[in-house]
């Protein structure tokens, strides 16, 4: 288990670096300047080329990434170039709204998806699985706008069981987390009917029917403890996804998570701020596929024979 962690975290370090790498080089070549956007319009020449010295954006790529990989390898993120405050202190102030709509959005997905997955896969061919897999699709493929507006219209405006918007109270975060819950439940539930289609077909369900068990016990002992493995593999990728924050639903809703402070970086083309963002969501999934693979075997003793 030693020898692949230690690999695994080897492999995450060479992940980590190539997405600094990749993101970097992409913003360099953007036509937008940040320069232009600290001095202004009416700025002279003059002044441009002051910033540009002073930021250190007159230098060779290289020598630019070179000096942020420095930093970064040191715990400093960089600053940000207009609002003049560390970008570690940035993304620290917003996690905590991050973090809290990404348990919220995953819990929110998971009983959703999980249960309408398992009672399709339970009546397979009925019209009861063909409704729960066509709501699936509606819910994969519906605008997540779409969905929070009408969450927002029935539930704070109509019935006024929750506010509008805002972030604080547990009352704010359930409308967020069911918006992303219903998106992610769709891919869950049609992940959950094939895993439990599979499952129920193998050997060791049949020999546990005719050991004469209980079906409830056959499904919560033997079936479901097999089918959720690739459950566990897509919150590992979701973890990630959160944390890079949701722009929309966090628009809609007003919720001050990552993905407000990224996309407002974007359209000030604030690299640091970028750059942080990005390799804070990457460290994020790199983490939670990492920590998907060490739950796994708690799950299946089997898989421990793979990791020794």
């Amino acid at each position: 288990m030693a020898a692949y962690l230690l690999r695994r975290l080897f492999q995450a370090a060479l992940i980590l670096l190539g997405v600094s790498i990749i993101t970097f080089g992409l913003l360099y070549v953007l036509p937008a300047d940040p320069v232009r956007q600290i001095a202004g319009r009416s700025a002279t020449a003059e002044v441009v080329e002051n910033i540009r010295r002073q930021l250190g954006l007159d230098q060779p790529v290289w020598v630019q990434y070179g000096r942020y990989l420095w930093g970064l390898l040191h715990g400093d993120m960089g600053r940000s170039y207009l609002q003049r405050t560390e970008v570690a202190t940035l993304i620290a102030a917003r996690l905590p709204a991050t973090l809290q709509l990404m348990v919220g959005a995953i819990l929110a997905e998971l009983t959703i998806g999980l249960t309408l997955g398992v009672i399709a896969a339970l009546n397979r061919g009925r019209p009861l699985d063909t409704g729960l897999m066509v709501s699936s699709f509606v819910a994969v493929s519906a605008p997540q706008f779409v969905v929070a507006l009408l969450l927002l219209y029935v539930f704070a405006v109509k019935l006024g069981w929750f506010p509008i918007g805002g972030y604080g109270t547990l009352d704010h975060l359930v409308l967020p987390s069911v918006t992303l819950g219903i998106m992610g439940a769709g891919w869950y539930s049609r992940m959950m009917r094939s895993s439990m289609l599979d499952v129920l077909r193998a050997d060791y369900i049949r020999t546990a029917r005719a050991k004469g068990l209980s079906r409830m016990r056959v499904i919560l002992r033997h079936a479901l403890p097999n089918a959720i493995l690739p459950i566990v593999a897509m919150i590992g990728m979701d973890i990630g996804i959160f944390m890079g924050g949701v722009v929309v639903v966090e628009s809609v809703f007003g919720w001050p998570g990552i993905g407000q402070l990224a996309w407002q970086a974007i359209q000030r083309v604030d690299i640091p701020i970028i750059m942080g963002v990005t390799i804070t969501s990457a460290v994020a999934i790199v983490l939670g596929n990492l920590l998907a693979d060490l739950i796994a075997p708690f799950i299946d003793p089997r898989i421990k024979l793979r990791l020794n």
